[in-house]
């Protein structure tokens, strides 16, 4: 069997993860070890937080929807329910966004479904 020299693919394997450290504080940007356990800590959070960001976005959504909602007399759950039974299909971020840029839409789209 013939001796295999890993030293050109050890340095390649280490120059990556200290490439992906790029802008680290202190040691985790240079020092191999270091830069690995930093790497492992925000790969976590990376995979956490692009779910966590899926939630945060929807509740801001329904306090938008919600803010517009008592303006014009109805409580959230009220105005979710009246537009369920009355099957309109619009979704919760694009009635945030009519509530918040085209008040006057939105407006209508309650008193439609307040009548029904």
């Amino acid at each position: 069997m013939s001796r295999v020299k890993r030293g050109v693919t050890k340095r390649k394997r280490r120059k990556k993860i200290i490439k992906q450290a790029k802008g680290f504080k202190w040691g985790r940007k240079a020092k191999f070890r270091l830069a690995k356990d930093a790497l492992r800590h925000a790969w976590t959070y990376a995979y956490r937080d692009r779910r966590a960001k899926k939630r945060e976005f929807r509740q801001l959504w329904n306090i938008k929807i919600n803010a517009i909602c008592r303006e014009n007399g109805i409580s959230y759950s009220q105005f979710i329910n009246a537009i369920k039974k009355s099957n309109v299909i619009i979704d919760r971020k694009i009635l945030s966004q009519l509530a918040e840029f085209h008040p006057d839409i939105f407006k209508k789209i309650i008193n439609e479904v307040k009548t029904k």
